[in-house]
């Protein structure tokens, strides 16, 4: 009777040592402490001399010290294969060992002097041996059975604990990644320069991924080639490396099937090109993901680590996430550089016709003297003898005069202003293409666009390119009255006549900006060609082109400006 009192008491007292140990290792979510308290608890339970909590590095398949008490430091740099000494074989077949006089076992390595005996038991989580506890003594026999028992026992605990802590740690780590994808959404998004977008897309994915560089591929023209666009952290030796071929390389691979890859060691890597190049640079793991953009790829964004590291799902979906953003702040900043040279082509164009309009005055100009030039000399009548020099000129003077005129005459047919080629056309839709066109140049130049526009717009009838054009003049001299920022207000509205025989039906436009304004004498000027322009920017002939323009649509253009206080410009066209 007094044996079994006995076994329940201890029995009982180690239950009870057992829900305090648990106690304490339960009592924090952070995974390396959370090991530390295992193996100080296993150590204290045991009366051990030394403990260590040994765990198999999923990426080397390597057993590594992860936490410990009591042992030197080189101990806990120890690594084993699984199978190798007594806690490599528990590894393996998930079984405890009990070493009561460890030289008489051939599988025990050392890894503190002056140990007599240990105790090793499994950590299994999910059913899957994940590591091991180990606890030594320098006594021999120095752990019993009801030892391996209880610290059998405290490994489940303990297994609990490990993975609580590491799901912990994944939650902590997907929302720190989701957190900063948010934040660098923000920051790739911002710029609308091609290489500062590509160059801040590297630097936030190195930061991001806490890789050591990060590379930033893209697809040429014929598809065929990777060329290495930007990179952050990367060395002379791998920013020289030559371009890679989209059929022969890994990197081709994953741009042409449109997938993740990871690679664990790219210096041992046989599908790697550039092993020599990643020694060199001290690139040892790799993930790359396609940078997609509407189904298509046009390229890869790579991080890579300074030691071997296996990136998890959530990782990878993040990297991915990111190269999406990539892509379309990519393909963002692609369209604003075709939208800046559209502009370009605008105002090239703006000056050709200006060019055109300057030339027919200087040609109208030369022509009226030219023709009293010639007026005058037929009445002269000169007559010669055919053997007299001035003969000879006065044939050479006749000519030239009518070459002149010709000249003259096919430059004012050139540049006659073109009759309007009229189809019903929608002044609002006009205004908002003008303002998705010249969206980025207005905000460089800290310019707000205000649109006012009657919802219900009858439409016109007009030539829509001709009108384009001269709104998008309004709209530029606008912008550039307001070198310092302003507001830009276009205003659409319908004027129904009051009664019958009074003024028609029509549409009036509103350009008006807060800039400098201009002066009564500038007002009187601004729709004629001026060739003696006093502007310090630009042709000067920019409103003349929109009054030709105006006026060969029948409608009429009005000036209200005050110096420094603005610009309105008002342009009323017939309804049909």
């Amino acid at each position: 009777m007094s044996d079994e009192l006995d076994i329940l008491t201890k029995r009982h007292e180690r239950l009870q040592l057992l829900y305090q140990v648990s106690n304490v290792i339960h009592s924090t979510l952070e995974a390396q402490e959370a090991l530390q308290l295992i193996v100080s608890e296993a150590v204290r339970l045991m009366n051990a001399s030394s403990g260590s909590v040994v765990l198999i590095n999923p990426t080397t398949g390597l057993l590594e010290i992860s936490a410990s008490q009591n042992l030197p430091s080189a101990a806990t740099r120890l690594k084993l294969r699984v199978g190798e000494g007594v806690t490599g074989w528990v590894a393996r077949h998930g079984k405890t060992v009990r070493v009561g006089d460890v030289t008489k076992d051939p599988r025990y390595i050392a890894a503190r002097r002056g140990v007599k005996s240990e105790l090793a038991v499994p950590l299994e989580v999910n059913g899957e041996t994940r590591g091991v506890i180990n606890v030594d003594s320098d006594r021999a026999d120095a752990f019993s059975v009801d030892d391996q028992e209880l610290l059998e026992q405290l490994a489940v605990q303990a297994a609990k604990v490990i993975q609580n802590t590491w799901l912990y740690e994944q939650l902590r780590l997907k929302v720190h990644l989701f957190e900063s994808l948010a934040s660098v959404s923000r920051t790739i998004n911002s710029t609308l320069n091609l290489d500062e977008a590509l160059r801040a897309i590297t630097r936030e994915a190195c930061e991001l991924m806490r890789a050591r560089m990060c590379s930033l591929m893209m697809l040429d023209e014929s598809r065929e080639w990777l060329d290495l666009r930007a990179s952050y952290g990367a060395g002379s030796n791998y920013i020289k490396k030559p371009r890679l071929s989209v059929e022969e390389s890994l990197l081709g691979v994953v741009a042409r099937r449109k997938k993740p890859m990871q690679v664990a060691n790219v210096q041992t890597s046989g599908r790697y090109q550039n092993v020599e190049v990643a020694r060199q640079e001290g690139l040892v793991s790799l993930l790359s993901v396609p940078l997609l953009f509407a189904g298509q790829s046009i390229g890869t964004l790579n991080v890579y680590t300074g030691r071997p590291y296996n990136y998890s799902n959530e990782e990878i979906k993040i990297l991915s996430a990111l190269a999406e953003l990539s892509a379309i702040a990519i393909e963002k900043a692609r369209l604003y550089e075709r939208i800046v040279d559209v502009e370009e082509q605008l105002r090239q164009n703006e000056k050709l016709s200006a060019l055109g309009l300057l030339a027919a005055e200087v040609a109208h100009e030369i022509r009226n003297p030219l023709t009293v030039m010639k007026l005058l000399y037929h009445s002269l009548d000169l007559k010669f003898p055919d053997d007299d020099p001035r003969a000879k000129d006065n044939r050479i003077i006749e000519a030239k005069i009518e070459h002149m005129n010709k000249i003259v005459e096919q430059i004012l047919d050139f540049a006659r202003t073109t009759e309007p080629k009229l189809a019903p056309v929608n002044l609002n839709e006009l205004v908002d293409e003008l303002g998705l066109l010249v969206r980025h140049k207005l905000a460089n130049q800290n310019v707000r666009l205000i649109r006012e526009l009657q919802p219900d717009l009858p439409f016109i009838m007009g030539d829509a390119p001709q009108l384009e054009q001269a709104f998008l003049n309004l709209i530029l001299n606008a912008a550039e009255a307001m070198p310092e920022g302003g507001t830009l207000t276009i205003k659409s509205h319908e004027v129904k006549p009051k009664a019958k025989g009074t003024q028609p039906a029509s549409i009036v436009m509103e350009f008006k900006d807060t800039g400098k304004g201009m002066s009564p004498d500038v007002q009187k000027r601004a729709f004629r060609a001026v060739l003696s322009t006093t502007k310090a920017k630009g042709t000067g002939l920019g409103l003349a082109i929109v009054g030709r323009i105006i006026e060969t649509h029948r409608g009429s253009i009005q000036i209200k400006s005050k110096v420094e206080r603005g610009t309105a410009i008002i342009i009323t066209l017939p309804k049909p």
